[in-house]
């Protein structure tokens, strides 16, 4: 897969999503009748970030780092033990889960096709029930239209609604997933890791479904991923994450032709090149070491125990995801001079 053309990208500026200091930390508890808290795990600890309109942002990084734990903080799925959640301009964080005030503009297609759709229901009753709960239909009729319409958007033949998910391929499904998701016209979809189940060659027609409803819908993506091939075909930007927290944000084409951070380094050091000639050429950066554990992140910097470039003040000190220029931010004491430069040029 090739990245899209930039011309693609959306104007920046509307923004829709600002998500500030989010942390979401789970208790552990040790005993059967009197409960104690012996721990806590940081799965998310200051996660901050913002998503236009139209706009594709990729969340990567390896497993366990709390990739879909953010995501689900965002739809409220999950409770937040810090921070903020801002939808459309509404803090969304105090607001009753329940009261379904923002749940009809944000939606989730989910990461296994085969678990996330009822093999009890018919297609028609899976992609319907969020009109039928939402109230949206005043009719059966305008309620078959509505399913036959969906299915058509992503490729569907309206028939297929009176069948079972057993009866269709790994990526019919995920399809099937996605017009659930489109039922009720989302302006935010999260994707959480729609395609790593299923074949390569699946992959690429839902990602190309995935951006053609992007253009026809303006839609927003966070897509979660750790397939950096396929964030790179669908995201204008890039978030990095490691341990709980953001390492580095910047834009695609930007972040894969100068990635500054070492971890990001050594991420897109694995990612294969086609050509064997510039294969063999190239530099490999290889992490030693095992990811500490969230119950017990490293003191500092959280990536210092395998960073080939630690400094002393990375064992003492924790750096801030700061802004080095517009639409580029990296949480990394080696680029933390570039920030008093920039300052002192500015006002001179």
């Amino acid at each position: 897969m090739k990245p899209s053309s930039p011309a693609e990208a959306p104007v920046r500026g509307q923004e829709l999503l600002r998500v500030e200091d989010l942390k979401v930390h789970f208790p552990v508890t040790r005993g059967v009748v009197f409960k104690r808290t012996v721990g806590v795990v940081k799965a998310v600890d200051g996660v901050s970030f913002t998503l236009g309109r139209g706009e594709t942002l990729g969340l990567v990084g390896e497993s366990g780092c709390g990739k879909s734990t953010t995501s689900l903080a965002v739809l409220r799925m999950q409770l937040v033990t810090a921070g903020r959640v801002v939808f459309e301009g509404q803090d969304i964080t105090a607001q009753d889960r329940s009261s379904g005030t923002f749940r009809r503009r944000m939606q989730m297609v989910y990461q296994d096709p085969y678990g996330s759709l009822d093999p009890r229901m018919k297609v028609r009753d899976i992609v319907g029930e969020p009109l039928v709960v939402h109230r949206v239909c005043a009719s059966r009729a305008e309620y078959d239209e509505r399913v036959a319409s969906l299915l058509a958007t992503v490729g569907l033949l309206p028939d297929m609604a009176d069948r079972y998910p057993h009866e269709f391929s790994g990526g019919q499904r995920q399809r099937i997933a996605i017009a659930r998701a489109l039922a009720l016209e989302p302006s935010l979809v999260i994707c959480d890791e729609p395609v790593s189940a299923l074949d390569v060659s699946i992959q690429a027609q839902v990602i190309n479904v995935l951006m053609e409803l992007q253009q026809r819908l303006a839609l927003s993506y966070l897509f979660v991923a750790h397939d950096l091939a396929v964030v790179r075909h669908i995201s204008h930007r890039i978030a990095v994450m490691y341990l709980g927290r953001i390492v580095e944000i910047a834009d695609r084409d930007t972040l894969f032709r100068r990635p500054l951070h070492p971890y990001t380094q050594a991420l897109l050091s694995a990612v294969p090149v086609a050509d064997p000639v510039a294969e063999a050429a190239r530099e490999r950066q290889v992490l030693i070491g095992e990811v500490p554990s969230v119950m017990r992140p490293p003191r500092g910097c959280r990536f210092h125990p395998r960073c080939p470039q630690a400094m002393d003040i990375c064992r003492e000190q924790g750096p801030e995801l700061v802004e080095l220029e517009p639409g580029r931010s990296v949480a990394c004491h080696l680029h933390a001079q570039v920030i008093p430069i920039r300052e002192e040029a500015a006002a001179a």
